[in-house]
Order: C-alpha cells, then sequence, then structure tokens
C-alpha cells in the first residue's frame, strides 16, 4: 500500500474501508461475538485509531526504515512485558529471552547507517513510540476480547467492521468527500490491502486464543524477514550484512519460542 502514489492517510483510510466492506459478510457468516467482548471490541477500535493517526504521522516526519524498527521492534518488547503484569500471562525464560532476540533482530534487519538514527526527526520517534504503544494495546485488547467473544473470527470481523466504519467517518469529517476522492482511484489495490489485512490479523486474533498472547505478538513481526527475502529474491536489493546478522537473531528467536 506505501508504493501507491496517494498520502499515507488517504492510503490508511483506503485499506481500512475495505477491511470494513470484507468483514460484513464474514460478520454473517459467523454471526455477532459474545455480548461479553463488546467493550474489548469498542477499546480495540479507538486503539487501532491512535494507532492510524501515530503511524501516519511518524512516515511523514521519517522514512519506513527508520519508524518501522522503533514502532514494530518494540512492541513485542511491550506486549510480553504488560501480558505477564497485567494478565498473568504463561513466559518461560526461553521464551522471554526468544522475543528479545526477535525484536532486536527487527532492530538489526532495518540498520542502514548509524547517521540514519542520528539525522531522525524527534517527532517522528515520538510517533514511533506512539505506535509501539498503540498495538501493545490493541495486541492485549484484541487477545483478551477474542478469548471472551467465544469465536475468534466472529471478533475479528466485527472489529474490521467497527473499524473500517469508524475510521472512515473521521476521515469523512477530517477531509471531506472531496479530499477521499483520490482514494477511488486505487479500489483494487485498497480490496487487495484490505483481504490481506483481514485474513492475516484474524490468523493473528485466532493464535492469541490458543498460545500465550506475548508469543503470538513476537511471531507476528517475523513478517520483517519475509519482507527482506522478497526485496532481496524478486526486487534485486542487495543482501546487506545486517540482514544476515538479523535472519540469523529472528530465527535464534522463533527457535527459542519454540521451546519453551
Amino acid at each position: 500500500m506505501l508504493k501507491i502514489r496517494l498520502d499515507p492517510f488517504l492510503a490508511m483510510v483506503l485499506i481500512n474501508a475495505a477491511g470494513g466492506a470484507i468483514g460484513v459478510p464474514v460478520l454473517l457468516w459467523f454471526g455477532l461475538p459474545a455480548l461479553a467482548s463488546l467493550p474489548w471490541l469498542i477499546a480495540s477500535t479507538v486503539l487501532h485509531l491512535g494507532y492510524y493517526f501515530a503511524l501516519t504521522g511518524a512516515y511523514r516526519l521519517a522514512d519506513m526504515g527508520q519508524v518501522y524498527p522503533v514502532a514494530r521492534g518494540s512492541a513485542p518488547l511491550m506486549t510480553a512485558l504488560f501480558s505477564v503484569l497485567l494478565l498473568g500471562e504463561p513466559l518461560t525464560h526461553l521464551g522471554a529471552a526468544g522475543i528479545v532476540l526477535l525484536g532486536f533482530g527487527i532492530f538489526v534487519m532495518a540498520l542502514r547507517h548509524p547517521a540514519d538514527a542520528a539525522h531522525m526527526d524527534r517527532r517522528a520517534l515520538v510517533f514511533a513510540g506512539l505506535t509501539a504503544v498503540s498495538i501493545c494495546g490493541y495486541t492485549l485488547t484484541d487477545g483478551m476480547g477474542a478469548r471472551a467473544s467465544g469465536n475468534p473470527h466472529a471478533y475479528t470481523a466485527a472489529l474490521f467492521v467497527m473499524d473500517g466504519w469508524c475510521f472512515t467517518l473521521v476521515a469523512l469529517m477530517m477531509r471531506g468527500l472531496d479530499g477521499l476522492r483520490p482514494t477511488l482511484t486505487y479500489w483494487k489495490q485498497g480490496l487487495a490491502g484490505g483481504a490481506m489485512s483481514c485474513g492475516a490479523y484474524g490468523i493473528a486474533i485466532w493464535a492469541m486464543t490458543v498460545a500465550p498472547i506475548p508469543l503470538v505478538a513476537a511471531v507476528r513481526e517475523t513478517s520483517v524477514l519475509f519482507g527482506a527475502a522478497i526485496a532481496v529474491v524478486i526486487l534485486k536489493e542487495p543482501l546487506r550484512l545486517n540482514r544476515v546478522i538479523a535472519a540469523v537473531l529472528i530465527v535464534a528467536g522463533l527457535t527459542l519460542i519454540r521451546l519453551q
């Protein structure tokens, strides 16, 4: 989605509106989640709104390569800490070590040159930090909400419907119809992005009902490893040493998580 010629905020609106539309037939198929999950759904929707504004704000002020490691690398570490302290989630020493290794690997994966970090806009760093906090918040909320829902698939569908429609409404209030009109040109990309988003996060939500939340949150971030592999094999980007080291760290972290 970042490749299309849209303002990051509009790209975010497009993919979320598409996810909300896709969620409607899924919700009709699975039915409504249990009423006990409603407070979690509302909290998650609010936290996701904060995530969208924080992430797009960070991308306006700095490159993805600078924002991504701060936002996505610190999120699983925060999630592990708060899920153990607040929710009493089980986590062994091996699992904790695996999460730390995995998070460090994500930082190393995005590392290009020390000067990049030194020149990063401080406001972008604040937005990236807020993004990490919001990721931690909605991950914990959705893990608990899915467990209370009785059906994680119904919960996922309800979340995407609420999230998509709420964010679209906020965007309409901020930009108006004319301001959102550029998204119509890229509706196919938006539909594809929305479908992938629903599927990917739906799997993560289901996983949090059968496995500890901190482990699922950590493994979810290994997408950076597959992204790097695609960049090297398909996009013919150079295989930098930091990517090799990061891959080793991420795989080592996954191995420790699996052994816990």
